[in-house]
């Protein structure tokens, strides 16, 4: 199968052919409706989380899937996604992974926050909402697996995971219904650095009362610790092999470019506007902080009281409290008070105080204070 890939670039080719024909069908769902009527299997080329999320949305809203069914294949560099309703401050150590360069990415489908690296495979089913069945999908992924390894031990939950061993979870599973199209994701862990993966899901932020939808935390493990021959790319031939066997599909493996405008037409703004603070934070269910710093000045500490309401990324209240002798109450009232329509995000608090710095020059010990103060409130976001 994986010797007769087909590229993007040849179906752009002919994505163009069809363009200049009839400018209505110049696109890949009007290839996909001329070449893949009953379905196909797709494999991205790009290893770039918000790339491959847009295509996601991409072709559940622009495909036909009345008739049609579609498994599409990738993996990124590592990333941490969130569900649609998560709050990602409870969710994952932002600090760090702004630290480390690794991006946050809110997908459009509810469920928990997952770790991406390239050891973890990504599986999206699409179908009709009819036809949708997240049990017959995973299936077929334990199915490949033990046609792949017959000794492995896998199967799947009520819950929709898929365990190995009967307690180690490998897959877990999300899912966006439209009016007509739907479709469900889930992983598949294969090699992923589970290091990473654990400190990057434990959220250094404490005291957020919030309604958003938490993660339901389990023991992972790779199939890898499993079976060290085991890998990805055997695990993606696996599952496309199965998949077309079992949807009666014979048409080789799609690989496609999710950056390219000509074959997905608005692809590109997609993935800009999943990139944009305002989707990854922005989109947080409101919530409320509550909770106790120590800042620490010539080797001596004082507790801080914070008191934060958030409201799609802003915030909406703001109470700082700290002793008397360590900041005067009436500095602590302005910036509170100033802190009130900023961004929950240290570049606007570290903004906020250097604004407030120049407007109101203080003593060398006390803008040092000001200053540590500002840095302990930006290292919770």
């Amino acid at each position: 199968m994986w010797s007769r890939l087909r590229t993007c670039r040849n179906l752009c080719l002919k994505t163009r052919i069809c363009f200049q024909l009839n400018r209505a069908q110049g696109t890949f769902s009007a290839l996909l409706d001329e070449n893949c009527r009953a379905g196909a299997v797709l494999l991205s080329t790009s290893s770039n989380v918000f790339h491959n999320l847009a295509l996601e949305d991409w072709i559940h809203a622009r495909v036909d899937l009345d008739n049609r069914s579609i498994l599409f294949m990738w993996r990124n560099r590592p990333a941490v996604v969130i569900g649609r309703h998560q709050n990602p401050w409870q969710e994952c150590n932002v600090p760090l992974l702004r630290e480390r360069g690794i991006p946050v990415a809110r997908r459009r489908s509810g469920g928990g926050t997952v770790f991406h690296d390239l050891g973890n495979l990504n599986l999206t089913f699409f179908s009709s909402r009819k036809r949708y069945d997240r049990q017959r999908n995973l299936r077929i992924v334990t199915r490949a697996l033990k046609q792949l390894r017959p000794s492995l031990d896998v199967r799947v939950t009520d819950r929709f995971d898929i365990l190995l061993n009967e307690q180690f979870k490998i897959s877990g599973t999300a899912a966006k219904l439209g009016r007509t199209g739907a479709y469900h994701h889930c992983t598949v862990l294969c090699a992923v650095d589970r290091t990473l993966l654990s400190v990057t899901l434990r959220s250094s932020c404490t005291g957020i009362r919030s309604n958003a939808t938490p993660s339901v935390p389990a023991p992972v493990k790779n199939l890898r610790d499993d079976d060290p021959t085991l890998t990805c790319e055997a695990v993606m031939e696996a599952v496309a092999t199965q998949y077309s066997a079992d949807f009666g599909l014979n048409r080789p493996v799609i690989v496609v470019d999710p950056t390219h405008e000509l074959c997905h037409p608005g692809i590109n703004g997609i993935a800009q506007e999943l990139q944009t603070w305002d989707w990854v934070f922005g989109k947080t269910p409101k919530f409320t902080l509550e909770t106790s710093l120590e800042v620490h000045y010539e080797a001596r500490s004082s507790k801080v009281h914070l008191h934060m309401d958030v409201k799609n990324g802003i915030i909406e209240t703001c109470g700082i409290e700290i002793p008397h002798n360590w900041l005067p109450p009436e500095t602590c009232a302005e910036l509170s008070r100033l802190m009130v329509g900023s961004r929950f995000c240290p570049t606007d608090t570290a903004l906020i105080f250097t604004a407030f710095l120049r407007s109101n020059p203080e003593s060398h010990k006390l803008e040092t204070k000001i200053h540590i103060l500002s840095e302990n409130i930006a290292a919770l976001m």
